[in-house]
C-alpha cells in the first residue's frame, strides 16, 4: 500500500466511477482497476462494489476511506510544516500564450525581484491545452490560455470540469504584425482579400476542446492565403517577420519596444475582425502569492495599452 493509491481510491469514491476517475487523474482505466485491485489484495477486504448507480464503497471501505483521507491529511500538513520552515525560495511558475505583450510584462516582473535570493521561475510558452494541463499534472501554479471569443462556451465548461478557475485579463481584435517593408505597410488598414499574394506566418498547435484541430486551424488562417510557415518559437516568428518583408501573423497588440526592436508595425484589416480573450488560470483552491500578485501588476499594466490600440 502506497500514497498514490490512497489518493487513487478517495478520487474513486468521490466520482463514482473508475472511466470518470482515470480521467480526473490522466492515467488508463485498466491502470487504475489495477491499482485498486492491488489495493484491495494488499488490504484483504474489497474497498467497492458496482451497483446501478456507478461504483460504490462497502461498509469496509468507507471506513477504510475515512482512515485514507485522515492520513492523506496528515501528510499535507507534515510537509506544509517543513517547507514552511525552510528558506522561501522565489518561486513562480506560468504557461502562456506566444504573445508579446505578456513576455515583456514577464521581463519586467523579472526586474522587480531580489537578485540575490534563491529563485526557481518557469516561463513557459504553448497552447491552451499544455497551459492546463501543466497545471493539472507538471506543478505549474497559473497560466495563461487565448481563444477566439466565440469558443468562449466551451473553454469555461472545460476549466469548471477540470476544477480550475479562470480571470479574464483581456479581450482584443486581433491585428497585423508585419515588416515595416511590406507594402502593407504604407496603409492606413487593409482588407483580408489583399494578403493574398502574401505569407502567413501562424502557430502549429491551435486548441479547443470537442473540436478537431482542422477545423480549428482553418478557423485560424486567413481565407484567402495559401502560403503559410508554422512555427512554435516566438523568437522565431519575429525574425521571420523582420526578415522576410512578405510576411505578416495575426497577433494581440505589441509593445512598442518589440515593434522597434525588430522594425515591425501593427495594422488593422478592414474586413476580418476576429476577437480573442486572454484568460489567466489556476486550481480553484489556490491563493495568488506575493509574487503572483507583482506579475499580475505588470500584466495588468500593458492589459491597458491593449485596451487602447
Amino acid at each position: 500500500m502506497n500514497i498514490v493509491h490512497l489518493k487513487y481510491a478517495i478520487e474513486v469514491a468521490k466520482t463514482s466511477s473508475i472511466t470518470k476517475a482515470a480521467e480526473n487523474l490522466y492515467m488508463g482505466q485498466p491502470n487504475l482497476s489495477r491499482a485498486i485491485k492491488e489495493l484491495e489484495d494488499d488490504l484483504g477486504i474489497e474497498i467497492f462494489k458496482r451497483t446501478s448507480k456507478g461504483i460504490k464503497p462497502t461498509a469496509q471501505g468507507e471506513e477504510f476511506l475515512g482512515y485514507a483521507k485522515s492520513i492523506l491529511a496528515q501528510v499535507d500538513a507534515v510537509e506544509k510544516m517543513y517547507k514552511e520552515e525552510k528558506p522561501s525560495a522565489q518561486s513562480f511558475s506560468i504557461s502562456v500564450p506566444r504573445a508579446s505583450y505578456i513576455s515583456c510584462a514577464f521581463t519586467d516582473f523579472l526586474k522587480t525581484l531580489d537578485k540575490s535570493s534563491s529563485m526557481e521561475i518557469l516561463y513557459k510558452e504553448t497552447n491552451a491545452l499544455r497551459a492546463i494541463n501543466n497545471i493539472l499534472d507538471s506543478n505549474y501554479k497559473l497560466g495563461i490560455i487565448r481563444y477566439q471569443s466565440s469558443y468562449d462556451r466551451y473553454f469555461k465548461e472545460m476549466l469548471t470540469e477540470k476544477g480550475m478557475k479562470c480571470e479574464l485579463i483581456c479581450e482584443f481584435t486581433h491585428v497585423a504584425l508585419m515588416s515595416k517593408n511590406n507594402p502593407l505597410a504604407k496603409k492606413e488598414s487593409f482588407s483580408s482579400e489583399e494578403l493574398a499574394p502574401y505569407i502567413e506566418i501562424a502557430h502549429a498547435d491551435p486548441y479547443v476542446p470537442s473540436v478537431p484541430i482542422s477545423e480549428v486551424r482553418k478557423e485560424e488562417l486567413s481565407a484567402p492565403v495559401d502560403k503559410h510557415i508554422f512555427v512554435y518559437e516566438r523568437g522565431s516568428q519575429m525574425d521571420i517577420l523582420g526578415e522576410i518583408p512578405e510576411t505578416f501573423m495575426w497577433v494581440s497588440p505589441v509593445p512598442q519596444r518589440i515593434l522597434d526592436k525588430y522594425d515591425l508595425v501593427l495594422k488593422k484589416c478592414s474586413t476580418d475582425q476576429k476577437k480573442y480573450k486572454d484568460l489567466l488560470i489556476c486550481k480553484k483552491d489556490y491563493t495568488f502569492t506575493a509574487l503572483d500578485k507583482l506579475f499580475i501588476d505588470e500584466l495588468m499594466k500593458y492589459e491597458r495599452t491593449i485596451r487602447s490600440f
